[in-house]
């Protein structure tokens, strides 16, 4: 029998505005927006995806490296709910036929609250996971041409396009896997 899970508390709450990723490298992850063709989106999508399941079998997965940060699985859960926001937003975009849209805010750290992301399952994230980037990967492989330059306002202010989010997006990902050393 396993012992009962103990909440570890919420983590440290994320509040910056990541858009500067946009403009210059992340010196954490190394991600360069300048070097990506938003066209390979849906194969790195699938590839950390892939990434992501594995790290779920890791001895340590529910451990938290510091007080405050996320343990493997509960990042995992993130870049879950983080597919399925962004794979939405992707969509607000695309139909709204190139007017603009507003993107509605997401407050990861109420999700992660409200999901009990420490309580999760491995083998069910793992399954979710891999459906998340799946339908993430399908979704980002659908616009071209002008499609790319589609114009939407965050909750924020913040203005992106497609290809901007799509960058934006390619980002969160490959930081959290800097984040869980995946």
């Amino acid at each position: 029998m396993s012992e009962p899970l103990t909440d570890p508390g919420p983590s440290t709450p994320d509040d910056s505005d990541w858009t500067w990723v946009l403009t210059r490298p992340c010196s954490d992850c190394g991600f360069d927006a300048q070097g990506v063709d938003v066209a390979d989106a849906p194969a790195l999508l699938r590839d950390a995806g892939q990434r992501y399941a594995v790290a779920l079998g890791r001895d340590d997965v529910r451990t938290r490296p510091a007080e405050g940060v996320w343990s493997p699985l509960e990042y995992v859960c993130h870049v879950r709910d983080v597919c399925d926001v962004m794979r939405g937003r992707l969509e607000q975009i695309l139909d709204g036929g190139g007017a603009l849209v507003t993107l509605a805010n997401w407050d990861q750290d109420a999700t992660a609250l409200e999901r009990q992301y420490w309580r999760s399952d491995p083998d069910v994230v793992r399954r979710e996971v891999t459906t998340a980037f799946e339908a993430a990967a399908t979704a980002y492989a659908r616009p071209s041409g002008t499609q790319w330059e589609w114009p939407a306002l965050r909750s924020n202010g913040s203005q992106f396009t497609t290809r901007t989010l799509t960058l934006y997006f390619l980002h969160d990902i490959r930081h959290h896997l800097w984040d869980v050393t995946a």
